[in-house]
């Protein structure tokens, strides 16, 4: 049974890595996209839970409803950050600054949850930071044209963003996981929705076959089967099991942009993913401090 749970939640990091080389071949805005993977996303979790008669646990959303609005919000700000990032950049260096999150974690708890900032922590903040500083080509004559220094902006962003909605959600009160992501992709492409109307002219738009079956891929096997297979194994693995082969999600990212779409990532690179996951990794295992026993927000959205 736990071998099953294992392949199944590998297949959903491998899933989840994927995605930049998606992003990559769809002609449409980055917030187009977000707000149209939400709304797909949204219908697939409601279709799947009528499936399973899971019905709403109403109280529970009435709580989290102010929580479940900000993350949302959260979550689509920082899809249109990562998937523009992904045009400015290299998917793989997008990943990388993507996984800074942690880092934005940790300090964001330490300053608004009051958690304690330990030595092991501290030492991963700063490991994370040097190798972003490769990453970037910080000190290098031409790393930061190379890698694309906007891209990384964006990337760092989208972590942030993203850190956010982890911190939102551990301020929630107990709700079933595929009901919180539900409402959240509801609220995160209702509140892209009015910048799209703003921003994206009809010029800006093209539709063609290509581009529906790209964005119905995105959303329905990006986001709403691999979030059910993401779910559906967090009762059966242990906590740390689900954290450490999370990391599956960018290790795939970095080996497909190499492969597939050739794009160089040097020795500096190199290093630098080394020190960012190594760093994001380390921070997960459980020596040097008390690790709770509930389920990480690694991959929530």
């Amino acid at each position: 049974m736990e071998n099953a749970a294992k392949i199944k939640l590998i297949s959903s990091m491998v899933i989840f890595g994927t995605i930049g080389l998606f992003v990559r071949l769809i002609n449409l805005p980055s917030a187009v996209i977000a707000m149209l993977r939400g709304y797909i996303g949204f219908v697939f979790l409601v279709f799947v839970l009528i499936l399973r008669h899971n019905r709403p646990d109403k109280e529970a959303l009435r709580k989290n409803r102010f929580h479940l609005i900000l993350s949302g919000m959260f979550i689509g700000v920082n899809w249109i950050l990562l998937f523009e990032a992904y045009r400015y950049t290299t998917v793989a260096i997008a990943t990388l600054c993507y996984y800074m999150q942690p880092v934005f974690v940790t300090v964001g708890s330490a300053i608004l949850l009051k958690e304690k900032l330990t030595r092991k922590r501290v030492f991963c903040i700063l490991a994370a930071l040097l190798g972003m500083s490769f990453v970037s080509g910080a000190g290098s004559g031409n790393g930061a044209e190379n890698t694309g220094f906007y891209g990384i902006l964006l990337g760092i962003g989208a972590a942030m963003f993203y850190a956010g909605v982890i911190l939102t959600n551990k301020k929630m009160h107990p709700i079933e996981p595929m009901q919180q992501t539900m409402v959240q992709l509801l609220a995160s492409a209702i509140t892209v929705t009015p910048y799209v109307l703003l921003t994206t002219g009809p010029d800006e738009v093209t539709i063609s076959a290509k581009t529906v079956l790209l964005i119905l891929f995105v959303g329905i096997f990006h986001t709403g089967f691999a979030y059910v297979l993401y779910f559906g194994q967090m009762q059966k693995l242990p906590a740390q099991t689900v954290a450490i082969l999370s990391y599956i999600d960018p290790v795939v990212a970095i080996l497909l942009s190499a492969l597939l779409l050739r794009e160089p990532i040097g020795v500096q690179g190199v290093i630098g993913a080394v020190l960012v996951l190594g760093a994001a990794f380390l921070n997960e295992l459980p020596f040097g401090e008390k690790k709770s026993k509930c389920v990480p927000e690694k991959r929530k959205l």
